[in-house]
């Protein structure tokens, strides 16, 4: 088989039909194109999505849940042992949700190549008291440092400096949505009410915002020494440890290893945010059928041109097979077109879908939920631009295939004796 004639025959036939040809590539690059752009913004908008909620999100979360015993009194007798023991309005544990001996479990945790971090944390139920009137809140006491190094602290405060809850004693950084009710500014003083009845002024030292109104109309943030403080609790109070893996798929496993190990309560990202990651797959499902849908649909564009093709090149492949050409020879000339308009289509198709992705990425998108996002995000995983290309070349190649394959069996004698 000589390559370098098949080659030319190829670029020859290519080019007699060049508008169909361009026809056939346009489809390919058309496809690829929206291809990318529509993986490309989907999982863009996933990431944006996710994050609301995942970035400030534990891989791990450990703490001591509030509930009944499982071994009741009439159990530790042996006079009903064996009877079935039914027993109605059981009162939770009398125990705190303090984790004991935080500092020798975090400096465990560092110890493990697994863990990227961890971040202590009080969950602490107050009252804004506005006036007369006192709103329903929830403070939660942290390391600023650690909070903003493993969860991004910083990005959601919209005002102030999120350091000011380590420099300024008694602060507090409030909700949005909480400070909007309450009339508050910075470097106003709020009274917060713990459900003990303890009253405590803090200074307001900026404003958080998570792009979750729920969320931001209830939660506020105050350092660690300060939330102990409000608590009336010692400097070893934590209720929370956060805990952020190097790969978040390990999460499920090592939480029941954590939770067994520490004798403390453990839950894995992957439980706590089940439906977030259930609505991205779907969204990134349906992507990538639209998208494969696109590629085969010019799949059929390129069949039929080819077929259109064949059938008016009967001449020249009754010639070339005269002229002692196989079969085989034939074939590989008409799949060698249709690789050639993949290849050069899909190649097009990755630029433009790059040129696309980025002009919906600076265009910009302003909301007040939202206020750290100031375009549209779009995702440029590499991933998708190797799927896009490795399936137009395997799309095109079976178009061409079918058109090849009736071409290579076409009886020079019938054609010509036809003619």
């Amino acid at each position: 088989m000589n390559f370098k004639l098949i080659a030319d025959i190829s670029i020859q036939l290519l080019l007699a039909r060049w508008k169909q040809t361009l026809v056939a590539a346009i489809g390919v690059t058309f496809s690829i194109t929206m291809f990318i752009t529509l993986l490309g913004f989907m999982n863009g908008l996933n990431d944006l999505l996710d994050g609301l909620i995942l970035n400030r999100t534990p891989h791990i979360r450990l703490y001591n849940e509030i509930k009944a015993s499982k071994l009741q009194p009439i159990d530790r007798t042996f006079s009903y042992k064996n009877h079935h023991h039914f027993i109605s309005s059981i009162k939770p544990k009398n125990e705190r949700l303090e984790i004991y001996n935080h500092a020798v479990i975090i400096a465990t945790l560092n110890k493990d190549n697994r863990v990227l971090g961890v971040a202590p944390k009080i969950t602490a139920q107050v009252f804004y008291n506005v006036g007369a009137v006192d709103l329903t809140g929830v403070i939660n006491g942290i390391d600023v440092e650690a909070e903003n190094k493993l969860f991004k602290f910083s990005d959601y405060v919209t005002s102030g400096n999120y350091i000011d809850l380590k420099n300024i004693p008694n602060s507090i950084i409030l909700g949005k949505g909480a400070a909007e009710k309450m009339l508050a500014n910075i470097g106003d003083v709020i009274q917060i009410t713990t459900t003990k009845g303890e009253r405590m002024p803090l200074k307001v030292v900026g404003f958080f915002q998570s792009g979750l109104q729920d969320l931001d109309n209830v939660q506020s943030y105050a350092s660690i020494n300060t939330t102990q403080k409000l608590l009336g609790e010692g400097n070893s109070y934590v209720t929370d440890l956060q805990i952020k893996l190097v790969d978040i798929l390990q999460a499920p496993q090592i939480a029941k290893e954590y939770a067994s190990i520490f004798e403390l309560d453990a839950i894995d990202i992957q439980t706590a945010n089940s439906q977030f990651e259930t609505g991205s797959s779907v969204r990134s499902l349906i992507s990538y059928v639209v998208g494969i849908t696109l590629l085969v649909v010019a799949g059929f564009g390129i069949y039929n041109i080819l077929n259109m093709m064949i059938y008016e090149k009967m001449d020249s492949i009754a010639i070339l097979k005269a002229t002692g050409f196989s079969g085989k020879d034939v074939n590989t000339i008409f799949i060698t077109i249709a690789l050639s308009i993949g290849f050069f289509g899909g190649l097009l198709g990755l630029l433009f879908g790059f040129g696309v992705s980025h002009v919906i990425d600076i265009i910009p998108f302003n909301t007040a939920a939202l206020p750290t996002i100031k375009t549209y995000p779009v995702n440029y995983n590499p991933q998708f631009y190797t799927i896009g290309f490795i399936f137009a070349l395997v799309t095109t190649y079976f178009s061409g295939y079918f058109p090849a394959r009736k071409a290579s069996k076409i009886d020079p004698v019938i054609i010509i004796r036809g003619k």
